[in-house]
């Protein structure tokens, strides 16, 4: 089968790497959008002049005939093809004929493949922040449910100070809402149409860019053709994005598989996403969360492998560049498949509340509030802090939590301070103080502000779907 670059070689491509160069299996991910390119294309030649109006229209039905029979009625024809753009000129000229060849008037492979990744890309991407807001709604509804639900907070995998469940959902909300800012930028950063640019330099054909850009929901034509075919920081910033996201959900999917155990029992999680032993039949394990940490790995080195391909390459299309959509096709659906388990999770997810408040109100978890108290009545905060760590020395020897001491033991250790100690350490009122923006004492209005986020992103969202 004659190749579509075979005109000056007197010699068949060796078989080996013939098959080692072929993509078309992984490119037919791009199957709607190459179909959709090539349709506007054809319409814009059509326009201009460069294809007559019957062969305009021939073609574009042959493609809209071509794109909804699905890549599976070219199976056969696509063992024997390169890539896309083969498959689908192979499959135009046995619909049309010869005319298919006119199809490639101005324009390149080079800018042909960056035009149908950048449509891909910008599809995916509000589909993606689609299913990030669905996580953060589920991450929302079980906040609003245990907002006053005390909570041990943590600092070196050490009980620090008592925050509530809903506070700590609540993080992991925001931890999100800069995953969804990053799609955006990634979206933006593919606004621009590479189509028009041919393999480098443009083409002496009177292409009409504005119209193509436009038909296929860009903002503009690229501005320099060598540029152009030379890009592929919006496929690096996309799976940056997808490695940002994944190592958040891992962050998540770490403390399910953490606070799931008998040592910790906070959370139970649900039978649907959790397996069993094969041979231990009490064992409840937290599989899918382990997948998605581990899963986070594969979309960090997809990053750092295509970081590594591009960092050395001249400008100017090179072959290396075609080795950037298995990993970006990976770390995309990675991020989907995570983003469902996980939301899954979070939302069947059954909390052991009482469990979670002892684990806030023995040991010395009221320290910093006993030293705030000392600070508050002039204490200089550096002495309440060696104070408060003399005292809990004093607690450690005695073999006493803080809560513990009675009043005149208090008065006893800090004679020249009346304090009701019960009153500071009570975990619910050191939530409740810590009344500073983005401070447990203030979650009602950071949920409010999370929830007002949530809506203008859903339905900005939904927008930018129907542009």
């Amino acid at each position: 089968m004659r190749k579509l670059w075979g005109g000056a070689f007197r010699k068949a491509t060796d078989e080996i790497a013939w098959e080692f160069g072929r993509s078309v299996a992984g490119d037919l991910t791009l199957w709607e959008e190459e179909i959709e390119v090539s349709i506007v294309h054809a319409q814009m030649l059509g326009r201009v002049g460069t294809l007559s109006s019957d062969e305009a229209t021939d073609i574009t039905r042959a493609l809209t005939d071509i794109r909804a029979a699905g890549p599976e009625a070219v199976d056969e024809l696509a063992q024997q093809c390169e890539d896309i753009h083969d498959l689908v000129e192979r499959a135009l000229y046995d619909r049309v004929g010869a005319i298919a060849g006119k199809l490639h008037t101005g324009r390149s492979r080079n800018d042909l493949i960056a035009a149908s990744t950048c449509l891909w890309l910008r599809r995916r991407c509000d589909e993606l922040i689609t299913d990030i807001n669905a996580l953060q709604r589920a991450l929302l509804d079980r906040a609003e449910s245990h907002l006053d639900d005390l909570l041990p907070g943590y600092t070196h995998m050490q009980r620090a100070q008592p925050i509530t469940l809903g506070f700590h959902l609540l993080a992991h909300f925001w931890m999100l809402q800069r995953d969804v800012d990053r799609m955006r930028f990634v979206k933006d950063a593919c606004s621009a149409c590479p189509l028009g640019s041919a393999a480098l330099a443009g083409t002496s054909f009177p292409l009409d860019r504005q119209f193509v850009a436009s038909e296929l929901g860009f903002d503009a034509p690229t501005q320099n053709a060598l540029d152009t075919v030379s890009n592929r920081d919006f496929v690096a910033d996309a799976i940056h994005a997808c490695a940002m996201l994944l190592q958040h959900l891992s962050r998540l999917a770490h403390e399910f598989v953490l606070w799931s155990t008998q040592e910790y029992g906070f959370v139970t999680l649900d039978e649907a996403y959790s397996t069993g032993s094969s041979i231990m039949p009490q064992k409840r394990n937290p599989d899918f969360a382990e997948l998605i940490r581990g899963r986070a790995s594969r979309a960090i080195a997809n990053w750092t492998q295509l970081m590594a391909t591009m960092k050395g390459l001249p400008l100017g299309y090179n072959r290396d560049q075609q080795d950037d959509k298995p990993p970006l096709f990976e770390s995309m659906e990675l991020a989907f498949e995570c983003l469902r388990l996980m939301e899954g999770m979070v939302t069947t997810a059954v909390w052991n509340l009482a469990k979670m408040k002892a684990a806030c109100e023995g040991g010395f978890t009221g320290a910093t509030a006993l030293a705030d108290a000392l600070a508050a009545r002039g204490v200089p905060f550096r002495e309440a802090h060696e104070i408060v760590g003399g005292l809990i020395r004093q607690c450690e020897e005695k073999g006493l939590a803080l809560q513990d001491l009675e009043r005149d033991a208090l008065r006893e250790l800090l004679p020249d301070w009346d304090l009701d100690l019960q009153s500071v350490l009570d975990p619910s009122a050191q939530v409740a103080a810590r009344q500073t923006y983005g401070g447990t004492g203030e979650v009602r209005q950071q949920l409010k502000r999370a929830r007002e986020i949530l809506g203008e992103s859903e339905r900005g969202s939904q927008r930018d779907s129907v542009k």
